[in-house]
């Protein structure tokens, strides 16, 4: 079975998870560190995780499985769930892959590397509406992926 899971803090494109997840009938579990206004649909569980650097990060890693879909921006989690068999998307629609995910790790290293030494570095792209259509093709493409690894 195929469920997905949104590392939620920062994330932009929670209500197309929804729609995509609504279409399926897929459980969401959307992981944060605080309180976030999710839908009441039994379909969707926010799971509030205690305070810490990498609290959700840990709560999503121990649960993801092959078949599931995750959803971060967040390098060293897609590194995590990668290797346990899941799929994991950018809130753009980029897809983390075993082929890319070493050069996004060394990419993050670099640059928390020069911010060591006060270079500025800058920061993502402004998020636009061609990322939140992208991300809606992809996460749909996942999701047929992903069940049938799942099955």
């Amino acid at each position: 079975m195929t469920d997905l899971y949104v590392d939620a803090d920062a994330c932009p494109v929670k209500n197309e998870v929804y729609r995509v997840a609504e279409r399926y009938s897929l459980a969401v579990y959307v992981v944060a560190n605080s309180w976030i206004r999710t839908p009441p649909d039994p379909l969707i569980t926010l799971i509030v995780v205690e305070q810490g650097p990498d609290a959700a990060d840990d709560w999503i890693a121990k649960r993801a499985s092959i078949g599931d879909v995750i959803i971060t921006a967040d390098v060293p989690l897609a590194d995590r769930v990668l290797k346990c068999g899941a799929r994991a998307l950018r809130p753009n629609g980029s897809p983390f892959t075993l082929d890319n995910i070493g050069s996004a790790l060394i990419s993050r290293s670099v640059g928390e590397h020069l911010r060591s030494f006060g270079e500025m570095t800058g920061g993502p792209a402004p998020f636009i509406q061609a990322d939140r259509s992208r991300f809606l093709q992809a996460l749909d493409a996942a999701v047929v992926r992903a069940s049938k690894e799942a099955n």
